[in-house]
């Protein structure tokens, strides 16, 4: 169970471009993730930047790391956006949230691809 500290600290951590870029392109990638290269070079920032904002997103749980040799992978922490969402549904329709569920659930159209490149 999600506190508002915690939903804040995660709101904060995609409340920012490349953040938000980066964790809508984990998204895509699934369960796999990318390795930080390809994240960098996709967002269009640097290793150092994307080091900075990778490190955000682990701390409020929503990107997860695992070493592979040389190279270090990230993908989604999918049970961290679940447990937000959880959190921000909670109390809707006055309590019936089960109501609102299908709109969270149901997968979106396409979005533009950002002009970052990815």
């Amino acid at each position: 169970m999600m506190n508002s500290k915690e939903a804040i600290r995660a709101l904060a951590a995609l409340a920012q471009e490349h953040r938000l870029a980066v964790f809508r392109l984990l998204v895509r990638e699934g369960p796999e993730g990318m390795n930080a290269g390809a994240i960098a070079q996709c967002v269009g920032i640097s290793a150092t930047a994307l080091s900075f904002h990778l490190k955000e997103l682990e701390n409020a749980g929503l990107v997860t790391a695992r070493r592979d040799g040389r190279y270090i992978h990230y993908a989604l922490a999918g049970e961290g956006m679940r447990v937000l969402l959880d959190f921000l549904m909670q109390d809707c329709c006055q309590g019936r949230s089960e109501i609102c569920m299908p709109q969270v659930e149901r997968p979106s159209a396409p979005v533009e691809a950002h002009r970052g490149g990815y």
